[in-house]
């Protein structure tokens, strides 16, 4: 088996390109950053025994998806599970976006992962088999105040989940998305941290107060939230396609 993760030199795609080198797959990773993706490379190599490529690529480029998808098929020769992960655009009130901003995250957050797995989408048909995971936001659920451009752009790759997800299950191929919470990455971490700024707080108090919000008490892991990922790549998800699983402590009200 094998899969391409997005986004995996740190915080959930590292988590990911764990569970899933766990799990047996060789690995293609990808990210901005090739010397802190080397080190991630070097650590599921070591830990889990399986064979990973890397390869320095950019989700805000337009020519992004054309490289990972060429050299997915080059060197892993077939992709059966592709996650679509890619970092957050910048905090900005909704009344504050201009239109480059939004170009740049629609780019990052939609055009990317949805040219890529179209890219990799007939291999996986023609196979009979597949696993598209994409990591979402809890922005697609229930939007956050001040990330626009990722409740806009991860809502727009949201609705394409949902329609191709209904396209290629008679193929074989499942196509879903994880809804994370407030897991204990650098991202939030930084967000906490914008928020501590803006309104004088403390980030520890900061970070207590989203802690009180969540039914769980806590901030969840990234390899918790890797182990979501990794049940719908597996073979026991042949039946989950074209849903939403959230990950998120009982964060979230919402219903759908």
């Amino acid at each position: 088996m094998t899969a391409v993760v997005g986004g995996a030199s740190s915080g959930l795609g590292a988590a990911i390109a764990h569970e899933l080198g766990r799990r047996g797959h060789d690995l293609l990773l990808w990210a901005r950053n090739p010397e802190r993706l080397d080190l991630v490379a070097a650590e599921v190599r070591a830990r889990h025994g399986v064979t990973v490529h890397t390869l320095r690529a950019d989700a805000a480029d337009p020519a992004g998806a054309a490289a990972v998808a060429t050299a997915a098929l080059d060197r892993l020769g077939r992709v059966d599970v592709l996650v679509l992960n890619a970092g957050g655009p910048p905090p900005v009130p909704a009344d504050r976006t201009d239109a480059d901003g939004w170009r740049a995250a629609l780019q990052l957050l939609t055009v990317t992962p949805i040219d890529l797995a179209t890219r990799l989408l007939p291999g996986m048909r023609e196979r009979g088999s597949g696993r598209i995971v994409a990591v979402l936001s809890s922005g697609v659920r229930e939007p956050l105040p001040d990330l626009s451009y990722s409740n806009g752009g991860r809502a727009a790759l949201t609705a394409w989940l949902k329609t191709v997800g209904r396209l290629v299950a008679a193929d074989g191929v499942t196509v879903n998305g994880v809804v994370p919470g407030r897991i204990d990455t650098e991202r939030v971490a930084a967000l906490d941290a914008a928020r501590a700024a803006r309104t004088g707080a403390e980030v520890a108090a900061v970070r207590a107060a989203a802690m009180a919000g969540i039914p769980a008490g806590r901030y969840g892991r990234p390899e918790e939230f890797a182990a979501a990922v990794g049940f719908l790549a597996s073979p026991e998800a042949s039946y989950v396609t074209a849903s939403l699983l959230s990950c998120d402590g009982g964060l979230m009200r919402s219903l759908t």
